[in-house]
């Protein structure tokens, strides 16, 4: 089988004939080849995946190039190896009518094609592995942690991360691939923001995601919604309200027009300029109807030229905009597990104290939990139940703080509503007015978008009134919008 050659007609094939040049190659093959599958893999794809992008165009062809250094280099090694110019190197050939011959080349045919299974095994794998939530929200732990937990708690925990942030077209593909590279770069470097800033400047409108699943043309009608709080006194008063959600639609062929999702893009166009990052000052909007009709409106004092680059039609993510990733107030929160029993109400002042403790600002995670547990122990002390209360709150504060990204309700203002964000009165506070004098319709008269059926406690929750009740603060009654005053604490 081995048979002694001139140099001049060897020398390429004994260059490569050493460890370091063999491995680069099996190296640069593997590479090669996972680049082909993935690439294949991507092109098919009903939607892109920037993940796949940084394995496909960075993973892969870095694997290439570390086979070709690597063969190089052992080619030179080779050649300044004693004896290389000699002029006598070996030839390999292969004559199958030989037995030794014939199991050399089994168990080469054998070993390249277990190769090439594990290649695109592996490579199929990392393809699935990168669409996946654990994906997306464990391999940069730090970073992600915030988003992970609160989608987990969400109500699209079972809708994949790449189905909302990616989607289809060559327009997306190249934003989803520019995107994918800059985030591994920002990670590897530490140049990511902490927090991470919403809302994205980049993400898929609302119609090309969100509608989906969900049907924009649904006429949804009243809803029965009932809302528990509890009040900062030392019993904790129980405080409800009983209410008619007015969502109703905004297609003619499937219900009246009207209620809150008379705003959906359905045979109308809602565009309007913020002048914030975040989106909370909107001093402009226009509404363009089914006939063609423009009507403009105007906050008070705001006379600026607006340039069309800047405006956004709005969409389901001008109100819904926390759809995955909501946080929870310590309030809230708070008023939640009182509501389920899990924070026993009967102790004295636990509901101020709760929201007290989670209020304050911490450095750490670890920090916040012992200084919890430390506060609620020295109210309480002596007190057994109190150990069943410091768990739920170190709980909800795992669940919606996040200190080393700088990440709480505080930082992500939450569109629905408006009690502890202006919500629906960043246009509906009766201050833009058109042309004509024209008002959008204020959203503080608290019929226009719900009827309080009862709100109170005890007995006067019996008695319902269907034509609604003017909502009674509890203790003073106060003026202006509630987020005037509420911050998410008591």
């Amino acid at each position: 089988m081995i048979t002694t050659a001139p140099a001049d007609g060897s020398r390429p094939l004994s260059l490569l004939r050493n460890w370091l040049s063999l491995s680069g190659l099996v190296i640069m093959l593997g590479g090669l080849f996972s680049f082909c599958l993935l690439f294949l893999l991507d092109s098919l794809a009903h939607f892109s995946n920037p993940y796949i992008g940084i394995l496909t165009y960075l993973i892969a062809p870095g694997f290439v190039l570390l086979g070709l250094v690597m063969t190089g280099a052992g080619a030179l090694r080779q050649k300044h190896k004693p004896g290389y110019s000699s002029g006598t190197f070996t030839r390999v050939f292969v004559d199958l009518s030989r037995p030794r011959d014939r199991k050399v080349a089994g168990l080469f045919i054998a070993g390249s094609i277990l190769f090439l299974l594990v290649s695109a095994v592996s490579s199929y794998q990392s393809y699935h592995f990168s669409e996946s939530t654990q994906f997306c929200g464990q391999a940069c732990h730090t970073v992600m942690k915030p988003e992970l937990v609160t989608y987990q708690h969400g109500s699209h925990a079972r809708v994949a991360c790449v189905e909302c942030h990616i989607g289809p077209g060559a327009k997306w593909f190249v934003k989803a691939k520019i995107s994918g590279t800059y985030q591994l770069y920002a990670v590897a470097f530490n140049k990511y923001p902490r927090p991470i800033p919403t809302p994205i400047k980049n993400l898929r409108p609302a119609q090309e995601t969100c509608e989906q699943c969900h049907w924009p043309k649904k006429f949804v009608g009243n809803l029965d919604r009932t809302y528990e709080s509890f009040l900062g006194d030392e019993t904790n008063t129980p405080y409800t309200v009983r209410m008619t959600m007015k969502v109703g639609g905004g297609d003619p062929t499937h219900g009246p027009l009207g209620g809150i999702h008379w705003h959906m893009n359905v045979g109308k166009r809602i565009e309007y300029l913020s002048t914030d990052p975040a989106r909370q000052k909107i001093p402009w909007v226009r509404m363009v109807d089914a006939q063609g009709v423009v009507t403009e409106f105007r906050a008070k004092g705001f006379t600026n030229a607006i340039a069309e680059s800047a405006l956004r039609r709005m969409d389901c993510m001008d109100c819904h905009n926390r759809p995955a990733h909501a946080y929870q107030s310590p309030n809230a929160a708070v008023n939640l597990q009182l509501a389920l029993g899990r924070i026993d109400r009967t102790l004295p002042w636990i509901k101020t104290n709760a929201v007290f403790v989670l209020t304050r600002n911490y450095t750490n995670e670890t920090q916040a939990l012992q200084r919890i547990a430390t506060h609620l122990s020295t109210q309480y002390p002596n007190e057994h139940r109190i150990r069943a209360v410091i768990e739920v709150v170190q709980e909800i504060y795992r669940d919606n703080f996040f200190p080393d990204m700088s990440a709480s309700w505080k930082k992500y203002p939450d569109n629905i509503g408006h009690k502890d964000w202006p919500g629906c009165f960043r246009c509906h506070d009766g201050r833009h007015t058109s042309a004509d004098g024209l008002h959008i319709l204020k959203a503080n008269d608290c019929n226009t978008c719900h009827t309080i059926l009862t709100q109170g406690g005890g007995g006067q929750l019996d008695v319902l009134t269907p034509n609604g009740q003017k909502f009674k603060h509890p203790g003073d009654e106060v003026e202006g919008a509630c987020s005037d005053c509420h911050n998410g604490g008591l």
